[in-house]
């Protein structure tokens, strides 16, 4: 297993939900990092706290929703999770489909985020991303590609 599908794998995707706003996508979000082992409670609270600050929402339906600098000791492992919500979910004025929540205490995920910044910039992956159907898909579009020489 790449470290990449380490951060991410096929049992932190959840396709098809709803919420019922943002405060409800965030909770979501928090309880797939609790569930994977990734992080405590706390650091699922404090998703929302860095929503009050700053907002994670990063364009083309999609938000990255994160703890705040001082959560960071409630991270037990690296990891993303990818939250689907199809019928969107308003995040204060934006229309979200995707989520990618992290919990990180360094820059272990920073590969992954580069391979979603590609897939926004690319209209047609961006599209597959918000309408993905599988598990395997969204690790196949956010895996990082390798570069050939």
């Amino acid at each position: 297993m790449s470290p990449d599908r380490a951060l991410l794998d096929a049992g932190a995707v959840r396709l098809g939900l709803t919420a019922e706003d943002k405060a409800d996508a965030l909770r979501q979000c928090g309880e797939v990092l609790v569930e994977i082992g990734a992080a405590t409670s706390e650091y699922a609270a404090a998703l929302h706290e860095r929503e009050k600050s700053v907002s994670t929402y990063v364009g083309e339906g999609v938000a990255i929703p994160h703890g705040t600098n001082e959560s960071r000791e409630h991270i037990a492992r690296a990891a993303l999770a990818v939250l689907q919500f199809p019928d969107g979910v308003d995040w204060d004025g934006n229309d979200v489909t995707v989520c990618v929540a992290i919990a990180s205490k360094s820059e272990e995920h920073v590969d992954i985020l580069s391979s979603l910044a590609k897939v926004l910039m690319d209209p047609e992956k961006a599209a597959a991303l918000r309408g993905a159907t599988t598990p395997e898909g969204v690790l196949d579009l956010l895996s990082p590609q390798e570069t050939e020489e």
